[in-house]
């Protein structure tokens, strides 16, 4: 109907896309109802509400483009659009009502799912209820006494492993705290060392300059004694006949070489 009427080019793309629209929802309606599982029919039909809901948006564009372009067409040409626009809106609504009839017996089918579920558990209910009512009472006396028994022996071992869990965990608690305590005399002995390290540098240190000042009073000491020896020496050699000055010990000469000397001059 688009290519009998004079109408512009955007009321024309907007009419193909919702004849494309249409014709999705036509046979996606059409593989719906072919459709068994559940599921798969909620989620198709979830993909269909969405292209309703793409189709219901171009229609409305659909309307404000002819308004737009009313006072432009002739009026025979605005009647023809207006009725293209009412069976647009018709053909939404058909499909819109289809997909309510749909979403109805899907949610009819999921009503019976849960109540076949229901059933079952009846089912199970009222056959161990048949079976209670076949025993006697000493069987059922039997079967309770047994069915205590289980449950006290589980009560037993879930204490067993209580006792142990807690065992562990004093166990643990007084390794942590020995250990604890083993840091701490460990810290205090590397405090101490430090200390001593330290005091022992600051001994070393003193002890060092004393030595130093020590080794400098030796070497001055020395200094003014070889400064002597050096000028007795001198003076010595300047002046031999002087009596006034003694010689220094191994430096006069031997006994004997002087009374070899006397006797060689009195002869």
């Amino acid at each position: 109907m688009a290519s009998d009427l004079p109408i512009n080019p955007e009321l024309e793309e907007i009419d193909g896309k919702i004849q494309d629209i249409f014709r999705a929802l036509q046979n996606g309606f059409q593989k719906l109802d072919k459709i068994k599982d559940p599921n798969r029919q909620s989620k198709q039909l979830e993909e269909l509400t969405g292209k309703m809901r793409e189709c219901k948006r171009l229609i409305k564009e659909f309307d404000r483009e002819l308004k737009d372009q009313e006072s432009r067409n002739p009026p025979e040409v605005n009647k023809q659009l207006n009725e293209k626009k009412q069976t647009m809106i018709k053909e939404l609504n058909s499909y819109v009502a289809l997909r309510k009839t749909f979403q109805s017996n899907l949610g009819n089918k999921r009503v019976e799912l849960f109540d076949m579920g229901a059933e079952t558990s009846d089912a199970v209910a009222e056959e161990n209820v048949k079976m209670a009512s076949d025993m006697s009472n000493q069987e059922l006396i039997d079967a309770g006494r047994k069915q205590m028994d289980e449950t006290d022996q589980a009560i037993e071992r879930s204490k067993m492993v209580v006792g142990q869990t807690v065992e562990v965990g004093i166990q643990t608690t007084a390794n942590l705290k020995g250990q604890t305590e083993q840091m701490g005399r460990i810290v205090n002995e590397l405090d101490t060392i430090h200390f001593s390290i330290k005091k022992a540098s600051q001994l070393v240190k003193e002890i060092g300059r004393q030595v130093v000042a020590t080794d400098k009073c030796i070497m001055f000491f020395l200094f003014l004694l070889v400064c002597g020896v050096i000028a007795i020496i001198i003076v010595k050699i300047v002046h031999p006949n002087n009596k006034n000055i003694r010689d220094i010990p191994g430096l006069a000469p031997p006994a004997g070489r002087k009374l070899l000397s006397l006797e060689v001059l009195g002869n």
